[in-house]
């Protein structure tokens, strides 16, 4: 006979993986809001994420209604002016491999939308939607308080993936935008949100259209034994 305990852990770890194999970045959202009692629940289960020494560094401000539809109205013109007002250096550059997976990555999601490779304008207009949230009812503003530093980013990239998750078992879409830190200030201006408190990207969300076909985007993953080591 099976140990139900056995039975139970195994049951859990089946909904977990399935849960994170289900995770993508949605870029089509329907526009009905998510209703404040859900979004207490997905909020409240991310509180659970790790942080070092528990100090759960980390701000979260959540845009809705007409002060999300005010941000969707000034970031685009702030950004087509060059107004940016980043936090954090976006200076990195990927070579090798990670240079081969960006360009897979954004392969995989023009194809899905129809977009080739030549035709500039459409793939403009198509990154140009990262700031108005994809047309999402909300948006989460991922902030970091001074006067933290990497350490600590890290632990807000806990948080968030945990909240991603937990938005995703709640039935919900999203999408982690690194592109909406480029215009802090405006962000911060907007929500009245202390400058003390930097901005590190934001996680656009509701309830997918399933019918937008970059929502039928499915990047690939590497192949376990290039990203994890055993040593014994």
């Amino acid at each position: 006979m099976q140990d139900p305990v056995s039975t139970s852990v195994a049951d859990v770890a089946g909904v977990y993986a399935e849960l994170v194999d289900s995770r993508k970045s949605a870029r089509g959202f329907k526009p009905d809001p998510v209703p404040q009692a859900l979004l207490d629940q997905v909020f409240g289960v991310a509180l659970r994420a790790p942080s070092n020494c528990n100090t759960q560094p980390w701000q979260t401000h959540v845009a809705s209604g007409d002060k999300l539809e005010s941000l969707r109205k000034k970031l685009p013109e702030a950004f087509m002016k060059g107004e940016f007002t980043m936090d954090f250096p976006y200076d990195g550059k990927y070579d090798g491999v990670y240079k081969e997976r960006q360009y897979a990555s954004a392969e995989a999601l023009y194809s899905a939308m129809g977009i080739k490779r030549e035709e500039k304008d459409k793939r403009n207009v198509a990154f140009m939607r990262n700031f108005t949230f994809f047309d999402a009812p909300h948006v989460a503003f991922l902030f970091l308080p001074e006067p933290f530093g990497l350490r600590e980013a890290c632990d807000l990239g806990m948080y968030a993936q945990t909240l991603m998750l937990s938005m995703v078992a709640h039935g919900l879409g999203c999408c982690p935008q690194t592109a909406l830190s480029f215009l802090a200030q405006q962000v911060r201006d907007e929500l009245d949100i202390d400058s003390g408190n930097k901005l590190l990207f934001g996680i656009s969300f509701g309830f997918e259209d399933e019918s937008h076909p970059s929502n039928t985007c499915r990047t690939e993953r590497a192949a376990l034994p290039d990203i994890t080591h055993f040593h014994s």
